[in-house]
């Protein structure tokens, strides 16, 4: 189980920091964080996080089997 809490997390901070890149190009259309260079910047941030917390469950899930 412990693997698959860090994939989880992995797969929803990947989403968010993409939705949150979008967002802060300005192409997600009306919204409180549309065109704010701020999110643009944190969500690639955010995705690289996310990459690095999927590959920590992947290798926990592969060390496990």
């Amino acid at each position: 189980m412990r693997g698959w809490f860090r994939l989880t997390l992995g797969l929803l901070a990947v989403v968010l920091g993409a939705l949150w890149t979008v967002q802060g190009l300005g192409y997600g259309g009306d919204s409180v964080m549309a065109g704010h260079r701020i999110w643009a910047v944190i969500g690639p941030v955010v995705v690289l996080i996310g990459l690095v917390a999927l590959w920590y469950g992947l290798r926990a899930r592969r060390r496990r089997n």
